[in-house]
């Protein structure tokens, strides 16, 4: 380089000779050798830190210091169960065959017992229900026996009554009977009217038949009547109609308006009796 250039001011400067500092070099090693041969004690220490400063001829600046993230914690690894140490197997004893053997013999005689057990109770049950069913059919058959006799003896009963009324009726008709040789009844007289009785007591209603309708055809009314002793009417039902109402109701006020009717032949009125109504006869 020139002289003539400028002298950089960071630039560092230029040794100005190397005698001074060889024997300051030399003066140093000697003081050393000779404090080494004079015992100096010797201890190890930690050797003391060096600061240096360095310059450039150019001017630099420092960039900023990166900054490290900080490291991502790894997951805590799962903890493994600690094996548990297994007792050692305790071996039993082998069994006596002779022991096995009268245990067997045991629970065969207890389980046959058992059985002989459930078999007597099942066959005192079955017996119980065969004896409850023959008791049950024996009653049965002695309340059928009872029954039967029962009803024969009633039969016989109503029997008998029958055969003794009938005998009392035959007796009383024999001794006050009023039929003629012919005649089969067991009554004492006959209870229906004689032949002429009813043309007897149609002449003594008719005169009291009032008709002001005028009616076609011949309708026929049938009408019950019941007698007093002395052949009073005390009562009268329509049994069949005519089918025309006014002649039903003429026949009915004719026997009101009739009030009484003859006695029969014997000199008595016969019991409830029926009579047919004609318009026309």
């Amino acid at each position: 380089m020139n002289a003539a250039v400028a002298r950089d001011p960071f630039m560092p400067r230029q040794p100005r000779g190397m005698g001074a500092g060889l024997g300051l070099a030399l003066l140093a090693h000697a003081l050393l050798i000779v404090a080494l041969a004079f015992g100096v004690s010797w201890r190890s220490s930690e050797p003391e830190g060096v600061e240096a400063e360095l310059w450039s001829a150019v001017p630099q600046f420092e960039a900023p210091r990166a900054v490290t993230p900080p490291p991502t914690p790894a997951p805590p690894e799962p903890k493994r169960p600690e094996p548990v140490a297994k007792a050692p197997p305790v071996r039993e004893p082998a069994p006596d065959p002779q022991i096995a053997i009268e245990q067997a013999k045991r629970e065969k005689a207890k389980l046959e017992q058992t059985e002989r057990e459930k078999a007597e109770r099942e066959k005192a049950k079955r017996d119980k229900t065969a004896r409850e069913e023959d008791e049950r059919a024996q009653q049965r058959a002695e309340q059928t026996k009872k029954k039967q006799q029962a009803d024969k003896e009633r039969a016989e009963a109503e029997k008998l009554a029958d055969a003794r009324e009938a005998n009392l009726q035959r007796m009383l008709g024999q001794a006050g009977a009023t039929g003629g040789p012919a005649a089969t009844g067991t009554a004492a007289r006959s209870s229906g009217p004689s032949a002429s009785y009813a043309g007897r007591i149609m002449a003594r209603i008719k005169p009291h038949i009032v008709l002001t309708d005028v009616i076609d055809g011949n309708p026929i009314a049938t009408v019950e009547v019941r007698l007093a002793p002395d052949g009073t009417i005390i009562g009268k039902r329509l049994v069949k109609s005519s089918g025309v109402k006014s002649w039903d109701d003429a026949v009915l006020r004719a026997l009101e308006r009739t009030g009484q009717l003859p006695l029969d032949t014997d000199g008595r009125v016969p019991g409830p009796f029926e009579i047919d109504f004609k318009r026309r006869d």
